[in-house]
């Protein structure tokens, strides 16, 4: 019995394992058919292959880390906490994004804008007031929401780790990286002069910088050394 058992226990996790293989590869598929449709249908052509596809690793890299993740048994108290710590970064994180401006709208534009765009990148919707303006691009929103999600895991955790310290340290460098490169850019975007090769640069990789800081910081997040619950 105990052979059966162990037998039995080793391939439970293969056959998981080969279930999300062949469940992300339907959904990879299908991701490759919305942006094949979406460019014959509409006669456009994509400039650089890699933007079109960028955001789908936004996307599947946030589902798939969110779908592992569940946050421990916390007090009430706590809950209530980390959810204010994860909405605020997420404010952040749009508002340096350029997702979220104040009083950058012109007096008389009011109103809600719906623009196509490849799939991942839209449908673009903007809504507009004299003092407000809110844009969602679906793969920046997913994922920051993704992000924030983590932290909301995290913190709850770091409140239960027996050692918060490196925790925290994880945890505070993971949720930072996004907010590092979208203050460079904005830096980048202020200098003028002899600086302006380094701004070019900054601005033609600007997508491929923030994909990569995007991955590791879900990475650091979802993979952290204690108090970590994942499927």
């Amino acid at each position: 019995m105990s052979r059966v058992s162990t037998l039995a226990g080793l391939r439970l996790p293969r056959l998981a394992y080969a279930t999300d293989v062949r469940r992300w590869a339907v959904v990879v598929a299908v991701e490759l058919l919305l942006v094949a449709g979406y460019f014959g249908l509409t006669g456009a052509e994509p400039t650089t292959l890699r933007f079109v596809l960028y955001p789908f690793v936004w996307l599947n890299v946030g589902v798939w880390a969110v779908n592992r993740t569940r946050p421990p048994a916390a007090s009430r108290r706590q809950r209530i906490l980390a959810g204010c710590v994860a909405s605020a970064y997420f404010l952040v994180l749009t508002y340096a994004a350029g997702l979220l401006a104040f009083g950058h709208s012109h007096p008389d534009a009011v109103g809600v804008t719906l623009t196509a765009a490849s799939p991942g990148w839209g449908p673009l919707v903007a809504y507009t007031t004299p003092n407000l303006r809110l844009l969602f691009v679906p793969f920046r929103v997913v994922g920051y929401l993704a992000l924030s999600y983590l932290v909301y895991v995290a913190v709850l955790d770091a409140a239960k780790a027996a050692v918060p310290g490196l925790l925290a340290l994880v945890t505070c460098i993971g949720c930072s990286f996004p907010l590092v490169v979208a203050a460079v850019g904005g830096v980048a975007g202020g200098v003028t002069g002899g600086s302006a090769g380094v701004v070019t640069a900054v601005a033609a990789y600007s997508l491929d910088l923030s994909t990569v800081v995007f991955v590791l910081a879900v990475g650091l997040l979802y993979w952290r050394p204690v108090g970590r619950r994942r499927l």
